[in-house]
């Protein structure tokens, strides 16, 4: 099981952004309304420090907004902030979020400048139709030229992709996926679309002219990209927008939004390999499956529904769910 990772989360709504997708509004996403400033980063990375665990560093994230697309002194007011806290070994590292178009040797060079380590990247899709749908302002090949500049300046790199967005299906999700694997990304956060109020998507959706991404889409299509990432070895560190008031309280109108839709996407996975382990089972057989220390509420899903479908699917006499000794993420017949 990998360590427990500190952030702290410094979020910049719209900065640098050059445009509005049609998805997005940050400020309904981040909960904050005001830009950051240095004050704003010494403030959280002090409060942050105190509520640390003795002996443990944290990450400051800068989160929202495009960072490398505002002005150059806005960067460095911003990032000069962090520079003592970093010295001094109360953060560890620093990310910033950005998008493919506002990637240079001159910004990544100050970027290296501060320390920073991490460049989360805004993908979204590789598909060029669904990127112009979108209102992203930026290609397919921005973010390969992007993602390799990137790597080459020895940068971890974040990719960001969605599903869900105009013009999208799955096939065409599962082709972004592939060639995101083929930028070797350090990791990957994937967002489903929800359809936030005050937002072009929105409009859409009522209109008839968007057909809305369900959370069981996001479930099917996320258990799909899931395996491909997990098989290519490449870390999906995110699944779906976290959790806040604003989004559970309704800001959230309609899409791909579940506070818990990461454990929903894992829990089909174990149920899908299930499936493929016990459709050799006979009739009637009393199975017991082994997946490794902590996931047997995965596999057995919320309110028991796994162990359930694969009952009535396969006709078992009875199912039960056991820790054993396995890799993360498999799966075994340990007794039937």
């Amino acid at each position: 099981m990998k360590p427990k990772r500190y952030i702290i989360p410094v979020f910049i709504p719209h900065l640098g952004c050059p445009n509005d997708c049609v998805f997005c509004n940050q400020r309904k996403i981040s909960g904050r309304l005001e830009p950051a400033t240095a004050e704003t980063v010494a403030k959280a990375i002090e409060e942050a420090f105190f509520k640390l665990p003795e002996g443990e560093t944290a990450e400051l994230a800068f989160y929202g907004g495009s960072f490398t697309a505002i002005p150059f002194v806005e960067q460095e007011e911003l990032l000069r902030a962090a520079v003592p806290f970093l010295k001094a070994g109360r953060i560890g590292e620093i990310r910033v979020s950005t998008r493919p178009d506002a990637i240079d040797e001159t910004r990544l060079d100050l970027l290296k400048k501060y320390g920073v380590k991490t460049i989360e990247l805004g993908a979204q899709s590789m598909d060029e139709d669904v990127l112009a749908a979108s209102g992203r302002g930026h290609t397919s090949e921005d973010t390969k030229r992007a993602a390799k500049l990137i790597k080459e300046q020895g940068f971890q790199l974040i990719l960001q992709m969605m599903t869900g967005l105009p013009g999208d299906d799955a096939e065409k999700s599962i082709e972004t996926a592939k060639r995101i694997i083929e930028l070797r990304p350090d990791g990957v956060r994937i967002y489903p679309a929800v359809i936030l109020k005050e937002t072009r998507l929105m409009e859409l959706w009522k209109s008839g002219q968007y057909a809305e991404h369900t959370v069981e889409d996001a479930i099917d299509l996320g258990a799909k990209l899931l395996k491909l990432f997990e098989d290519a070895g490449v870390p999906v560190i995110r699944f779906g927008l976290n959790p806040s008031d604003d989004l559970s309280g309704g800001e959230a109108a309609g899409g791909a939004y579940h506070p818990a839709l990461g454990e929903l996407v894992r829990s089909r996975v174990y149920l899908d390999r299930a499936r493929e382990l016990i459709a050799s089972e006979p009739h009637g057989a009393d199975v017991v499956l082994g997946v490794k220390r902590g996931c047997v509420s995965l596999m057995t899903g919320q309110r028991r529904r796994n162990v359930e479908k694969l009952i009535r699917e396969f006709g078992l006499s009875s199912l039960k769910i056991r820790e054993t000794e396995v890799s993360d993420g498999k799966t075994v017949i340990i007794l039937h």
